[in-house]
């Protein structure tokens, strides 16, 4: 991907990673997620990402960190080297949205105390965080059968 005339995969990487910015994803995380996932191996190094987009790879740091905190990517070692690789799996959505527990239950919790600290069930923000206890309880709950569905889905699809 060069500067002066942007292929496809270019074009495809800046505006995939423009529609996972308007999403809420930080702008450059969306960006090394995209060029990860129309790279044909899906591995890169630090460095090939700051040059495919055009930043520092001390910048990708900060971008990687964040993409593995949400499961979108891993790490792993070069075979034969010390440096990093990130990795980002064939069915990355799988993994980030089945992290569900990881990312829902601390808030859950957090929550769930929340209602009595603020009078309980019969206060309207008390009603009002219950619904959000029993909102996110609802979605960790569906994420295991979405998950099943998806595996008969992908098996279908020959994947």
């Amino acid at each position: 991907m060069t500067a002066d005339k942007p292929t496809a995969q270019h074009r495809f990487v800046e505006r995939f990673g423009s529609a996972l910015t308007e999403a809420g994803l930080q702008r450059l995380p969306a960006r090394v997620f995209a060029a990860l996932l129309a790279d044909d191996d899906g591995r890169m190094t630090a460095a090939e990402l700051g040059e495919v987009l055009s930043v520092s790879a001390a910048s990708v740091s900060g971008a990687v960190r964040y993409l593995q905190q949400l499961r979108m990517i891993h790490r792993e070692r070069e075979k034969g080297s010390r440096r990093d690789v990130y990795v980002v799996a064939d069915d990355a959505w799988h993994d980030m949205m089945m992290n569900t527990p990881r990312v829902y239950e601390p808030m859950t919790t957090a929550l769930r105390d929340g209602v009595d600290l603020v009078g309980g069930r019969a206060t309207s923000a008390g009603k009002r965080i219950a619904l959000s206890v029993d909102f996110l309880e609802f979605v960790s709950e569906e994420m295991g059968s979405i998950a099943e569905r998806w595996d008969k889905r992908r098996a279908e699809l020959g994947h």
